[in-house]
């Protein structure tokens, strides 16, 4: 194994589409290798530490960030892990024929056999891949977001926000996400319980060696909050340890508390929901330890109504 975290260094931020993937072949290159699969996917791997996370991402998302850089790559620099980013730009939901020969191959060839500890990670469409997947790797770890189990119909045909998807194939290999978690050591999904689809696929994880972990009140934006939150990078240092428990999530997630956004939502939500003593309680205690106007107002409005009701 190589010690790249000191030096690795992508300065991608700059550049284009074509650039970036020039920039991003060349860096794998020197210490791993850059596999097209498809017109849709690729895989870019990174050989550094013996631990290996595995993230399952979308250009789209990947060009957006202001660094342009996969996920793993942090990880590579701050921890000195080796990573493989299996990469969509067009594909859907990582079913594929040249994944599943590609995993094939990574199995054959006893790749994940070379690293003392495997991690997989996704979120929306790759939390799906990173549980289907995890499967070629046993005793692996799953850190999945919002994943779906399966958008095959017969199973799931109550999730009707991806009816473009349902053409896909979901009961051939790499299929059911839950039955790939098998052999697992152990997996985490986290969503918002509030979101009804999500809550739906959350309670088909059900096997002995999932744990849920319920990050109330992110709706859609859980990865997103995560980030904006500091705590995304602990959560997938914790799980590549196996030690991310309720108490280790509780405790980092407790972050929320002083997240803005996280508050306005809230606040909204107790106010459509008619809650008005408890969105007025909200304000007061956001009011104790911060200055906050948008809140400040909003307590005289509720404390206005609360009193007209009285």
């Amino acid at each position: 194994m190589k010690d790249i975290n000191s030096t690795f260094d992508p300065q991608l931020a700059e550049l284009d589409r074509e650039g970036w993937y020039e920039a991003v072949e060349e860096l794998a290159e020197e210490d791993g290798y850059f596999e097209p699969l498809g017109n849709s996917y690729s895989a870019i791997f990174h050989e550094a530490g013996p631990r290996l996370i595995v993230t399952f991402e979308e250009f789209g998302e990947v060009h957006a960030r202001e660094n342009r850089e996969p996920r793993g790559f942090d990880m590579v620099r701050r921890n000195g892990w080796s990573h493989l980013c299996i990469l969509s730009e067009g594909g859907r939901w990582y079913r594929d024929q040249r994944l599943y020969r590609y995993f094939d191959r990574l199995v054959d060839d006893g790749f994940f056999e070379d690293f003392d500890q495997v991690l997989f990670f996704g979120a929306g469409q790759g939390g799906y891949a990173a549980a289907a997947y995890s499967v070629a790797a046993p005793g692996s770890h799953v850190l999945a977001i919002r994943p779906v189990a399966t958008l095959d119909p017969a199973q799931a045909g109550w999730d009707t926000r991806h009816r473009g998807d349902l053409r896909l194939c979901f009961t051939d290999r790499y299929g059911y996400a839950p039955d790939m978690l098998e052999a697992a050591a152990q997996a985490w999904i986290v969503f918002d319980p509030r979101e009804r689809e999500d809550a739906m696929h959350a309670a088909l994880y059900r096997a002995p060696n999932v744990m849920a972990l319920r990050a109330f009140g992110q709706g859609a934006d859980v990865v997103p909050a995560l980030g904006k939150l500091g705590i995304l990078n602990s959560l997938i240092e914790t799980a590549m340890e196996g030690s991310l428990d309720l108490a280790t999530f509780g405790r980092l997630y407790r972050a929320r508390q002083n997240q803005t956004d996280y508050l306005r939502r809230l606040l909204k939500r107790l106010e459509s929901e008619g809650r008005l003593s408890l969105a007025a309680r909200l304000c007061r205690g956001v009011l104790k330890t911060q200055k906050r106007p948008r809140f400040a107002k909003a307590l005289k409005r509720l404390e206005a109504e609360l009193g007209n009701k009285t």
